[in-house]
């Protein structure tokens, strides 16, 4: 079985460099200031394809030095771990929790195809993956290997379209063809190549075109024109639309069954403190929204360095703030009729944890109730218990989709696997 790829050397090798927090002048050639802390200019186009080893350090403070992303178990968590594990997970009254599949690396954006195959993408170790279900028995087949980062997919119209960081590529008739895949056709590649925030993901709307976000290089700065946005892409002929702008790391979204708009979490910035600023949930109501990256963060917090005499009232507020380094990533609006009717049109994210904490916080499952017009959002924990201590896990969610019986699957980078959490009337 491949190694899971450390978090902190994708970070290092994937990501890009960060603005300064202290003078360059002060900054020696490992880029460290007088105080340690580190120091990374970043405004340039050769910084962000050749980042050092630890561009995610460029901003850190004195408060959190020494904070950085923690590697998962190389090689996933066993079965016996797994059930071991889900003994933790606290759920509503009548919902239970149990292991879909295992074996599954790196995890990440999942997609139903007609037949019933469950296609996952992963974070780094560029694998698709293809889970079938045989009389119960789960099989788990890597179907594509050498991707640049293919976290992002979607099953439409027959065909597996699977984004790697800048290329969008379309597999035909792929159900019937998974020990051999036919060869991909790129649709899609006006995207910039460096990977940090670079990771992605998809959400077909009802015309069958594509939301897809894009991240700048870095942590927080003013960011290249072709990125911070979430763009609309028509995957049969290439057309795109920037539907965003101000966005920083969003690797989850849906259209609202209710109401054709699209909704994503957001990833707010690191290295304020452990409290501050909230990640969030948004919601584009009108073509051309800014949602204030990097002048303002949730909605009422003009950053130190970046506002430049911006307003955060100029800005599209967010639906909901989640919390601090809770790190929301792929959401669904439960579209099910398993579950009891209070939870139609909710919405589920999938909260991979903290990194830049003290105490780390989110690695669990939220339940988010709005209007269409995203009032009255209030969140509650709708699975909650993966976190071990203050600095570590049991398991990081990262995704979430509805599956033909109502029930909804989980999926798990850290620990390579996918959850299902199933309702039974008491």
């Amino acid at each position: 079985m491949l190694g899971m790829v450390s978090r902190r050397a994708l970070y290092a090798t994937c990501a890009l460099g960060i603005a300064a927090l202290v003078q360059p002048s002060a900054v020696n050639a490992e880029g460290q200031g007088p105080s340690g802390l580190k120091y990374y200019k970043s405004d340039t186009k050769e910084f962000w394809e050749h980042p050092p080893p630890d561009w995610f350090l460029g901003d850190e403070t004195q408060e959190q030095k020494g904070l950085a992303p923690k590697d998962g178990p190389p090689t996933g968590i066993s079965g016996a771990e797994l059930q071991n594990n889900l003994k933790n997970i606290k759920l509503p009254p009548g919902f239970s929790i149990s292991v879909y599949a295992e074996g599954v690396l790196a995890a990440r954006q999942m997609a139903w195809g007609d037949k019933g195959t469950l296609f996952v993408g992963s974070f780094g170790l560029g694998n698709v993956y293809a889970i079938t279900d045989q009389s119960g028995k789960k099989t788990v087949k890597t179907i594509l290997k050498g991707l640049n980062m293919p976290t992002g997919l979607a099953y439409h119209d027959g065909a597996l379209y699977v984004i790697a960081v800048d290329k969008l590529i379309r597999y035909d008739n792929p159900e019937d063809n998974l020990d051999k895949m036919p060869e991909g056709k790129v649709v899609y590649d006006d995207m910039p190549s460096y990977a940090a925030h670079g990771w992605k993901y998809i959400a077909v709307d009802k015309e069958g075109w594509f939301f897809i976000p894009f991240g700048p290089p870095f942590n927080i700065g003013i960011p290249p024109t072709s990125v911070s946005q979430i763009r609309r892409v028509n995957p049969k002929n290439g057309l795109a639309e920037i539907w965003a702008l101000g966005v920083r790391n969003s690797v989850g979204g849906d259209v609202d069954p209710r109401s054709g708009r699209y909704w994503f979490t957001e990833n707010a910035r690191d290295w304020i403190s452990d409290d501050l600023p909230s990640d969030k949930l948004n919601m584009i109501s009108k073509i051309g929204e800014h949602f204030g990256y990097p002048y303002c963060h949730q909605g009422d917090l003009p950053d130190d360095k970046f506002a430049m005499g911006h307003k955060c009232s100029e800005f599209t507020p967010p639906v909901l703030n989640l919390g601090a380094h809770v790190a929301p990533l792929g959401m669904k609006f439960y579209t099910g009729d398993q579950f009891p009717a209070e939870y139609k049109n909710n919405i589920f994210i999938a909260e991979h944890g903290s990194w830049n904490r003290h105490n780390y916080q989110g690695a669990r499952v939220m339940r988010v109730i709005a209007d269409p017009d995203g009032k009255n959002a209030k969140q509650e924990e709708f699975a909650s218990g993966w976190l071990k201590g203050p600095q570590d896990f049991y398991g990081r969610p990262d995704d979430i989709i509805v599956a033909k019986d109502g029930s909804i699957l989980v999926s798990d980078d850290w620990a390579g696997a996918i959850y299902q959490i199933s309702y039974k009337k008491q």
